[in-house]
């Protein structure tokens, strides 16, 4: 039985152009799939001037009170811009607003929900209620609202997230919305707006924070809404 002959041997020179190649050809691939960031949205505190001091019947009386989320270093990485402020309509308590933007340019985005601060600064969240939230031109947002109590005080408040075009209404949903995007080479950027008053009424707190949300999101300008329900289907 005559042996097959052996293969001939590839020469080293060729050998190489060949294994560079393929360097070179999963480089390009690796490059051309790597999301994109885009322009950024915000100047530096262009949030403040995104959000008006006045809202329909709501002006603006301060910015302390609210619960922040804490200062570390990953808070450093997740939001470029935060907004604080305290409105008030004149007829009932004051609402707290929080608005917390990240600007996507470097793919690190990750929101720090209130399920996270809240307990971390001593409070018991309960009651959570995933609602509806009716916003500005007829559009509705999924939302929730807690009741958060602590030994000094009890906090109703209603937030949502916003990453990309998702609205995300959990951590894990949170990964998928951005895993979505960078699939599609965008670094999404992303929103928490929170809104907060303090009472024992949750019911009687829900309708006034929804009330809130509409004149807010109604009396902001085009960029004041991009900020809050991210980009038009159209875009």
């Amino acid at each position: 039985m005559i042996a097959p002959a052996a293969p001939a041997p590839i020469d080293p020179a060729r050998r190489q152009f060949l294994f560079g190649g393929a360097l070179i050809a999963t480089s390009a691939l690796a490059v051309a799939l790597t999301p994109r960031a885009g322009p950024p949205l915000l100047r530096p505190e262009g949030l403040e001037a995104a959000i008006p001091h006045t809202l329909g019947a709501w002006r603006f009386v301060g910015a302390s009170g609210l619960v922040l989320p804490p200062p570390d270093e990953t808070e450093v990485r997740t939001y470029d811009q935060v907004l604080t402020r305290v409105y008030t309509d004149g007829d009932g308590p004051p609402v707290m607003l929080l608005v917390a933007y990240g600007g996507g340019q470097t793919g690190l985005f990750a929101v720090h929900r209130p399920e996270a601060c809240y307990p971390a600064q001593g409070y018991r969240l309960q009651g959570r209620e995933g609602v509806r939230l009716p916003v500005a031109s007829g559009r509705s947002v999924p939302g929730t609202f807690w009741t958060a109590e602590s030994d000094i005080r009890t906090e109703q408040l209603l937030y949502w997230t916003r990453i990309g075009r998702d609205f995300p209404k959990s951590w894990a949903a949170e990964h998928v919305a951005v895993v979505r995007n960078n699939l599609a080479r965008r670094l999404p950027d992303g929103v928490l707006v929170r809104m907060s008053m303090l009472s024992n009424d949750p019911a009687a707190s829900l309708v006034r924070l929804e009330a809130f949300a509409r004149a807010l999101t109604g009396r902001v300008g085009p960029l004041g809404r991009r900020v809050l329900l991210g980009p038009d289907t159209g875009e």
